[in-house]
């Protein structure tokens, strides 16, 4: 196969989506976009198979690498990969990461980069992800990219849906309120609060949200409670729907606007790489609620792409399409490797996903970028 029938497969996987989760509910006069993101893109280069964490003074090897775009860019994959028309504002340099990972969001994944901008001169921000032991250490490096010439809208396009990230310490963010003013559902999740305050003031912004979904540590740090789930209810009365991931655990949602709780157990799998799991857990989430579907299967459905999610290297090309979701339930309900009671939360998913399948293999991580294609 050469590179032409390679762009042709490509572009019949973006105009040709295996499955619209929203087609029930979309109506004349819609907005074309399902879902907003703004944010920063880092380039990752993640290192897998480390046996434990490295050792100062000495040298440590991985045996496996992979490449991909990441920062809000595997929130943004994991929602096109879903089937959500999604525009993401962000800025890239003008060195060969930004044009890698331009490339691979806007024509792999079918991602809306209008909103987005090229900066000359600026160099692309980068992490290096280290997965061990089932967790992962990271390490950044970037600066802000200058203002744009003209100020950002601080209101952004007509939306389905806005996804918002908090930022402990920082500034209030007047797009958040202003895209709830004009019929956005605004989703938030937060960023880890390095200096230790987890100050209440930084969440006020969930006066404008429909959802909140932090880990289990965010949620307790912010509620100064000692429970996950205390946190949540906590939560619960600043946000109409609190969300909280419990790792290994599973996941917990209050909706205080319906008096309704949910619980699922994780799923279990061996994980290659956490890297960008919680965000494709909130595209889940996400997807399932515009969809309008029962809270609890909401929830399942997160934690099933999330879990996806990690058995590949990388966070935004490890987001899992529904033919690889239809691949999983098949195989789950015909292997006995995962517990029966827990199987049964995903039934939902019989009358859901697409009986056919796809030749095409959804773009993954590489060890490196750059590469030249022969022929």
């Amino acid at each position: 196969m050469d590179a032409h029938d390679n762009q042709v497969l490509d572009n019949q996987v973006l105009d040709n989506p295996v499955l619209d989760p929203l087609a029930a509910v979309r109506a004349p006069g819609d907005p074309g976009t399902d879902v907003y993101l703004t944010g920063t893109v880092f380039l990752d280069i993640i290192f897998t198979g480390l046996d434990s964490a490295p050792v100062r003074g000495t040298e440590s090897w991985a045996r496996g690498m992979g490449s991909s775009p990441g920062g809000i860019a595997n929130m943004a994959t994991a929602l096109a990969r879903l089937g959500l028309h999604t525009s993401l504002a962000a800025a890239f340099g003008d060195d060969m990461y930004g044009d890698y990972c331009w490339d691979s969001l806007s024509d792999g994944e079918g991602i809306d980069l209008a909103l987005s901008r090229r900066i000359p001169g600026w160099h692309s921000p980068v992490t290096v992800s280290m997965a061990y032991e089932g967790e992962r250490t990271m390490i950044s490096h970037g600066h802000e990219a200058p203002p744009p010439e003209e100020p950002a809208p601080q209101c952004p396009p007509p939306a389905r849906a806005c996804v918002a990230s908090l930022t402990p310490g920082g500034p209030r963010q007047p797009w958040i309120a202003n895209a709830a003013r004009h019929g956005s559902r605004v989703f938030a999740d937060v960023g880890w609060d390095d200096s230790g305050r987890w100050d209440p003031a930084d969440l006020a912004d969930l006066a404008h949200c429909e959802a909140f979904l932090p880990n289990a540590a965010e949620a307790m740090n912010y509620t100064r409670t000692s429970c996950p789930r205390a946190a949540a209810r906590r939560l619960a009365e600043l946000v109409p729907l609190a969300v909280v991931t419990l790792g290994p655990e599973g996941a917990y949602a209050v909706d205080s606007a319906r008096s309704e709780t949910a619980e699922v157990p994780a799923l279990s799998v061996d994980a290659l790489d956490p890297t960008g799991a919680g965000d494709v857990f909130v595209a889940g989430f996400l997807t399932g609620t515009l969809a309008d579907w029962p809270l609890a299967d909401r929830l399942a459905f997160a934690s099933l792409t999330a879990a996806l999610s990690v058995q590949e290297f990388g966070g935004s090309l490890s987001a899992p399409g529904w033919i690889e979701i239809a691949a999983w339930w098949q195989h789950a309900k015909s292997y006995d490797d995962q517990d029966r009671a827990a199987l049964r939360r995903y039934a939902f998913l019989d009358d859901l996903l697409p009986a056919g399948t796809r030749r095409w293999p959804l773009r993954r991580a590489v060890p490196t970028i750059g590469f030249r294609q022969s022929g």
